[in-house]
């Protein structure tokens, strides 16, 4: 997995060259939302303006994504969504993650000589793919906090995919750049043409398959997806895929679950930070991070200084340290979540890092809860993911992170969306000396995600802001420097986005081309780090931050994302 990750990065800069040049800003004093596209921010300000809950807002902007936005997520995947109400003080979380089929098997990626198999050979086709989880999530979510009816949710995204939508920047330059994926036989039909060239930015789209395929959804429910037709020819996709064929069973899908999850939380200065519990590792490794880091001033951590990047890749290290070993599927495996953000365990963690040097390889602690001993080797996710932060007319906010995982997930399309590959997400290795891994795959596990859909409070408990980004692991960093920056730094939501990012989950400390982390580059070397120079980071980071009289909204200038709001 080192080997890859760079190649990824670089694979991955053209994404600077899609993105508006400037960041996406509003202030609104109703109701904001910012999400990954101006037709899906347009699709949630319709249903907030007609009264809609900032949930209703963010079902049919997912909608609109599965149609503008098919290369990073849609209903053919899966999603963390945190919700707040204000009336009820109340935080919860709900868990869309994909679920391995009945078939999976902790060896199911290792190859004929029981060696783990080249990722990128494992993603496309039908191995793959696990069994959906966003739309049931979101009916959950409805069932509870939705204000419209189900059925209008999905009228702005049924529109436009009969009517048809310009390709974006960010997708014509991925599917000129990833062939391996673009060649793949339902790719080349839906995006392709006849001269066997791909549409490029700016021509109109339609799908009118995914048109009828949202008609059914929103007439008969999540059960329209996980049962009959459309559930039909999900199976037969996966079990008939032109590479890696699957397992995948009509009962795998007619069993999926969605689950409502306490969030998980923790102090940082006089603030409370809350984010996503297992499976997600992203909560539990912003909140270490976060911990670690309250050892330090304010003043050592003012945004892309030297001291402040020394800091939180230091923090960042040794909080991915234990991320590594003790995350999996709480279903699956006993996670000590306590454990890992104790305060006086943080604090101890905190005490290994030299304010001078690199630490070089940081070794996992032993959190002060009943835990288990599991090998470190994980598989890392890959940057393919989307963000959108809500708030409606009575406060409530949405934090929601949501993906297919790769770029056009497992390159294959039923009834007009794309099939995820999470379950390349899960550990390669099943065991390592003797220890089994904890991400190892499983019947019915879910795997293990860095999606970190946060929300921040004030000390009195206010609501402060909600936060989140797209990238694969380095989501967990997106998230957690941002924080800092605004929460230490006092940067605004749009200086925030806009800083270039340094990025340490473990090994190379990656930093974004820019002229002041460039000069930096020289200093952190001698310090004893790996540094390598990135062209452009894949985040996508979107926030929504209450103030004076309001909210102010802010997008991730690297992306196609806006602000809408009233």
């Amino acid at each position: 997995m080192k080997r890859f990750l760079p190649v990824l990065f670089a694979a991955f800069t053209f994404y600077s060259a899609a993105a508006p040049q400037a960041s996406a800003e509003e202030i609104a004093q109703k109701h904001l939302i910012a999400a990954a596209n101006p037709y899906a921010a347009e699709a949630g300000l319709q249903m907030l303006r007609k009264g809609g809950s900032a949930i209703d807002a963010a079902i049919a902007a997912q909608m609109v994504l599965t149609l503008v936005e098919p290369e990073s997520s849609g209903i053919g995947g899966g999603a963390f969504m945190m919700v707040y109400d204000p009336k009820t003080k109340k935080l919860t979380s709900f868990d869309g993650r994909e679920t391995a089929p009945a078939s999976a098997s902790p060896t199911m990626f290792l190859d004929a000589n029981g060696q783990p198999r080249n990722h990128m050979d494992a993603i496309p086709g039908g191995l793959s793919v696990g069994v959906p989880g966003v739309l049931a999530m979101m009916e959950l979510a409805h069932k509870k906090y939705g204000k419209l009816p189900w059925a209008d949710l999905f009228q702005p995204a049924i529109a436009l995919a009969e009517k048809g939508v310009p390709v974006t920047k960010k997708l014509a330059n991925l599917l000129k750049n990833f062939p391996q994926v673009a060649n793949m036989p339902d790719i080349k039909r839906h995006f392709g043409k006849p001269d066997g060239s791909f549409v490029k930015a700016g021509e109109v789209l339609k799908n009118p398959e995914l048109a009828e395929t949202f008609r059914q959804i929103a007439k008969g429910g999540a059960r329209a997806f996980y049962t009959g037709p459309i559930a039909a020819a999900i199976v037969d996709k996966v079990q008939h895929a032109p590479v890696n064929p699957g397992g995948m069973t009509l009962k795998d899908l007619a069993k999926y679950r969605p689950a409502e999850r306490d969030a998980v939380c923790g102090p940082y200065r006089t603030y409370k930070v809350c984010s996503m519990a297992p499976p997600s590792s992203g909560g539990i490794t912003v909140l270490a991070t976060l911990g670690m880091l309250e050892r330090f001033s304010p003043r050592d951590l003012k945004p892309n200084t030297l001291s402040e990047i020394h800091l939180y890749a230091q923090a960042s290290k040794l909080a991915f340290a234990d991320r590594n070993l003790y995350i999996g599927d709480p279903g699956f495996v006993r996670v000590p979540v306590k454990g890992m953000l104790d305060r006086r365990y943080l604090a101890a963690r905190a005490k290994l890092i030299d304010e001078t040097h690199d630490m070089g390889q940081a070794e996992p602690g032993t959190p002060p809860q009943l835990h288990a001993r599991f090998a470190p080797p994980v598989q890392e996710e890959i940057p393919a993911t989307s963000h959108m932060s809500i708030v409606d007319d009575q406060g409530r906010v949405v934090s929601m992170t949501t993906t297919v995982e790769f770029f056009l997930g497992s390159a294959m399309m039923v009834k007009g969306f794309v099939l995820n590959n999470q379950l390349t997400d899960f550990s390669f290795v099943p065991e390592w000396n003797g220890k089994k891994t904890a991400n190892a795959p499983a019947a019915f596990k879910r795997p293990m995600s860095s999606m970190s859909p946060s929300i921040v409070f004030n000390k009195d408990g206010s609501f402060l802001m909600a936060i989140g980004s797209p990238g694969g692991p380095a989501i967990i960093p997106y998230v957690g420097t941002t924080l800092v920056a605004m929460l230490d730094g006092g940067l605004s939501p749009k200086a925030a986005v806009a800083l270039p990012h340094h990025v340490m989950t473990g090994g190379v400390l990656q930093l974004e081309k820019d002229p002041g982390l460039s000069a930096l580059a020289p200093q952190l070397t001698a310090m004893g780090y790996e540094v390598k120079n990135a062209t452009s980071e894949t985040s996508g980071l979107h926030i929504v931050e209450k103030v004076k009289g309001g909210y102010i909204g802010a997008a991730d200038p690297r992306r196609e994302g806006v602000v809408l709001g009233d």
